[in-house]
């Protein structure tokens, strides 16, 4: 049954390392296009436009921090819950297992 079911805290560990990043990479993308300034760019029909963009560029890339921060705290208490299981299932196999040669070495 162990074959079946296996998790690689590891794996999550470069999960919830690999989604810090792309918070990190939002957030200086995000500073770099504010510096960019839409009456720079040419036309007010185009300068519009850039400002629109930023105002929803910037509304989005909050929203997706906030929601790729909210996955890595899951992946992290996921992660917390395997190791907890991991050595609480070990514990209770070594007791199970000292049971076992107690009741074995008892029975001669």
């Amino acid at each position: 049954m162990g074959d079946h079911f296996k998790a690689d805290t590891d794996q999550l560990d470069r999960f919830v390392k690999s989604l810090q990043q792309s918070l990190k990479d939002l957030d200086e993308a995000r500073k770099a296009l504010s510096h960019v300034r839409a009456d720079q760019i040419g036309t007010a029909r185009l300068d519009e436009a850039c400002d629109t963009f930023q105002e929803k560029w910037k509304y989005g890339s909050e929203q997706l921090s906030e929601m790729i921060g909210a996955i890595s705290e899951g992946v992290k208490a996921n992660k917390l819950s395997y190791e907890a299981l991991e050595e609480n299932l070990a514990q209770a196999l070594k007791k199970m297992g000292a049971t076992a040669a107690a009741n074995a070495g008892g029975t001669n």
